[in-house]
């Protein structure tokens, strides 16, 4: 049986942008509100595409990145939809199961999401990760998505504020969600090489369909929503804490992290690449300094 979806795929694809657009809002409102006689950054918006190997048009999104700002020293909130037909590298990119329905017989697929990293340029501001999405095949469906802290420099009631909005997202879609996601999300930004986590955790999930989409659609946004409260105030609590070289030299040094894993390990960044979707856009959470010792 074919699933086509398209309301739902257009309901998704317009909460996404929705989304982008608000956050986008609260940046440039935390740009406003810092002390600073440097120059108020600003968020360059340009299109993105995806070509199909055939060189047709297979969908794209919208960049909206910040470059030095007075509190963000690079962010990036991008959206997508994407579409076409998955060779059998970018279908074990997509997602964690190990055999997507129907694929083999009709590897069409759809996808649509918002992806966010945000480093900034106070040390003592966490760096801060959030995506949500929603996959479409003929044959299956589902929904991912998560957020995560990283600090370089690590504060406790940061960390618990973090995980307590994380909690209130999960809390009503089911009484143990929220600890299986953060123990999900801790295993999957661990950075194997380094034997550590890449930074405080957060939720993550992939694959979900309960074969109730209007409920993981309604996670997924809950999830989305509470992204801002979750991170804002973290950022208005440490934009103007005074730092040191040596704080600056750690945040550098904890960026690598970020890069190594988005690098080695980022399912997002293999499915990106390995589909033919624009590699700016795909590699904007890149850090745009970062050191090694």
């Amino acid at each position: 049986m074919t699933i086509e979806f398209e309301t739902e795929k257009a309901q998704a694809a317009a909460w996404f942008r929705q989304l982008r657009d608000g956050i986008v809002n609260a940046f440039n409102g935390l740009e406003d509100r810092h002390d600073s006689d440097a120059p108020k950054g600003t968020f360059e918006v340009r299109k993105t595409s995806r070509t199909a190997d055939d060189g047709s048009d297979a969908g794209g999104g919208e960049m909206s990145v910040m470059r030095g700002g007075r509190v963000f020293e690079k962010v990036g909130v991008n959206i997508s939809t994407v579409f076409g037909t998955l060779g059998e590298r970018a279908q074990s990119a997509m997602a964690a199961r190990k055999g997507i329905p129907g694929m083999k017989d009709d590897p069409r697929f759809w996808a649509s999401g918002i992806s966010l990293v945000a480093h900034m340029q106070n040390p003592h501001a966490p760096a801060v990760h959030m995506n949500t999405r929603m996959f479409w095949t003929p044959h299956a469906w589902w929904f991912g998505g998560g957020a995560d802290l990283n600090p370089c420099l690590e504060y406790d009631d940061d960390t618990e504020h973090f995980h307590a909005e994380m909690k209130r997202a999960c809390d009503p879609h089911g009484d143990t969600l929220y600890t299986e996601l953060k123990e999900w999300a801790d295993e999957y930004f661990y950075i194997p090489h380094r034997k550590r986590a890449r930074g405080v955790g957060g939720i993550f999930y992939d694959d979900r369909n309960s074969g109730d989409w209007e409920a993981d659609f309604a996670l997924t946004r809950d999830v989305g929503s509470a992204f801002l409260p979750a991170f804002v105030p973290l950022v208005d609590r440490r934009r103007e804490t005074t730092w040191s070289d040596a704080d600056k030299d750690a945040q550098l040094v904890h960026r690598g992290l970020y890069a190594e894993y988005n690098l080695v390990y980022d399912r997002g960044t293999k499915f990106g690449l390995e589909t033919g979707h624009d590699p700016e856009a795909v590699l904007m959470s890149l850090p745009p300094l970062a050191k090694w010792i």
